[in-house]
């Protein structure tokens, strides 16, 4: 019998329906839940997060087995579909609540992560330096149930058709070898 080696990590990249959307078509992704993490409080709602006075980032927890998508495969979906660039913005969302980041669960994940983010810079990928802060997950919270499966329960809402199906595209295009 197989053994069951999936693996967690966080990403945050602005708002997470858009990020949850993304990976939730990524072959080897067993669960994406939308939360929050990185901040000050304990149990932020929505709302809190929003006001940008508790430190959280919106974020997903991607849980992955490692045997059918490697960690470099994420990284590589994950800084194709937000802009890593800009210090607590993506798009017209600012503040530290949109941040990106990475929030890794083991010693390995940091060092891919470090080592993937230099590489970029290295390469000169992005016309400026990355900002994605490299950091351990300490706490992840849930959001609540309304902001699951967003995209796909709200697709012909406006949001959806601007700022997500764009995102959706880029990866139907670009990494088609990695979907499901």
């Amino acid at each position: 019998m197989k053994e069951n080696k999936l693996q967690t990590i966080v990403f945050a990249a602005g708002c997470f329906w858009c990020t949850e959307a993304v990976f939730q078509r990524v072959k080897g992704v067993q669960e994406v839940k939308s939360g929050y993490t990185g901040g000050h409080i304990k149990n932020p709602a929505y709302r809190e997060v929003c006001s940008g006075r508790t430190g959280h980032a919106e974020g997903i927890k991607v849980t992955y087995d490692p045997e059918v998508i490697d960690l470099s495969q994420l990284l590589e979906v994950f800084f194709a579909t937000h802009d890593p660039t800009t210090l607590n913005r993506q798009g017209n969302d600012r503040g530290t609540q949109y941040r990106s980041g990475i929030f890794y669960t083991s010693e390995a994940q940091r060092k891919i992560s470090e080592d993937f983010i230099k590489n970029l810079d290295e390469a000169s990928v992005f016309e400026n330096n990355i900002v994605t802060e490299v950091t351990p997950l300490d706490i992840f919270y849930l959001a609540d149930a309304t902001h699951d499966d967003y995209y796909n329960r709200y697709r012909s809402q406006p949001y959806c058709q601007i700022i997500i199906d764009p995102k959706i595209d880029k990866i139907k295009t670009y990494f088609q070898d990695v979907l499901k």
